[in-house]
């Protein structure tokens, strides 16, 4: 069989799994794509992008794409829910960051994100086949090359098969076999109001972070300004799998009843939330067996406190693309040499962001405690504490 002939296969359609295929097209590798969604969209609202994440946006050619969608805020502020107390501000727009750091900071809608990312696919038609309402179900691993079987009953062979399906995903239980995933004890609410919604004292330019024991809101515009999103966070023992499920406004209430009025204010003006559970793995070493690897996270998923997931997934397909093309064929070899390069970093960004959230969400003695240290440092210094995420691969 000529391998040569057939094209990578990939489990997800999401930002990992359409980077990964781009990232795969412009090294002149094709793929196959396959979705179980019936079209390509991202569940969720606004994420984060740190400079890093620009600086992929370059390396993928979507630079101006992005840049026509996202929201600049021009900071980064913290705030104490519980007494309104000013907490450290980080200017992100600032001479001195964009010196340090090159690139911008910025946020967007997860499904602007997407977007932009599948038209720029749609641009590779000859290297990229983009498939939806198909969900891989089951896999073979030939050695020479694989094939997976979809939920029509379908059978598609292809040179390897990467899993990029998420939290949930199947081929990390072939692969690692680690069980269900770890559940944080934390929940999120999210919202996105209309700018009009908004009361004209609340609305801010800058990304607001509010913590406060066991709980804290994130409040930013996105599109533009169009659009103002809220995630709300905080300690529950509730599961329910998936990112798409109602939330119960009293619990909201409940939750945020000691807060100050700005918080609760914005809290009031939404009727109906999403929420999700949110959980994370351990991290692992190995993320490959043969000619099957895995992607984005389904490798290291994470708690969101750092807003890295997608952009990790990102550089995840850049590198795993660059392995690829280097391994002339053995993509087995290129696979274990991909997340040789990877764990380190993404296992970081893990634990960190689930030291963050107890940095969001502390009280007593510890909130005091971070009120004082993060609110003394120099702007600098809160550079160089994030250049170890921020200056990228």
């Amino acid at each position: 069989m000529a391998e040569t002939k057939l094209p990578v296969l990939i489990a997800g359609g999401g930002i990992g799994g359409c980077a990964t295929a781009l990232s795969l097209a412009l090294k002149g590798i094709p793929s196959r794509i396959f979705e179980q969604a019936k079209e390509f969209k991202e569940v969720g609202a606004g994420i984060q992008l740190g400079p890093n994440a620009f600086k992929m946006f370059e390396r993928y050619g979507l630079t101006s794409a992005i840049n026509d969608i996202a929201h600049f805020p021009d900071k980064l502020v913290m705030m104490d829910n519980y007494s309104g107390e000013h907490i450290t501000t980080i200017p992100v727009q600032s001479e001195a960051f964009m010196k340090r750091f090159k690139y911008p900071y910025g946020v967007i809608h997860r499904a602007d994100m997407l977007d932009v990312i599948v038209a720029e696919c749609r641009k590779y038609a000859d290297l990229i086949e983009l498939n939806t309402g198909t969900k891989v179900v089951a896999h073979e691993d030939h050695g020479s090359h694989v094939s997976v079987t979809l939920e029509d009953g379908s059978r598609h062979e292809g040179t390897a098969l990467l899993g990029c399906e998420g939290l949930w995903s199947r081929l990390r239980e072939h692969i690692v076999g680690d069980g269900k995933p770890r559940v944080s004890g934390h929940i999120a609410y999210r919202a996105v109001l209309k700018r009009d919604e908004v009361p004209q004292d609340l609305w801010s330019p800058s990304v607001y972070l509010w913590g406060g024991e066991k709980r804290h809101l994130v409040h930013y515009p996105l599109r533009r300004g169009e659009l103002y999103n809220l995630v709300a966070v905080f300690h529950s023992q509730r599961y329910e799998e998936g990112w798409d499920a109602f939330g119960d406004p009293a619990e909201l209430t409940e939750r945020f009843a000691t807060a100050v009025p700005q918080v609760k204010r914005l809290l009031e003006k939404i009727n109906s939330w999403k929420m999700w559970v949110l959980c994370d793995r351990e991290p692992v070493r190995d993320w490959s067996q043969n000619r099957v690897a895995l992607l984005g996270d389904a490798a290291h998923p994470m708690l969101q406190y750092l807003a890295q997931g997608a952009v990790m997934s990102m550089e995840d397909g850049w590198v795993l693309a660059e392995e690829m093309d280097l391994s002339k064929g053995d993509y087995a070899k290129a696979f274990v040499s991909y997340a040789q390069k990877r764990y380190l970093r993404t296992a970081r960004v893990q634990l960190t962001a689930r030291l963050y959230g107890d940095i969001y969400h502390a009280a007593g003695a510890t909130r005091d405690l971070r009120n004082q240290m993060m609110g003394g440092g120099k702007e600098q210094t809160s550079f160089e504490s994030s250049a170890w995420l921020y200056d990228g691969i």
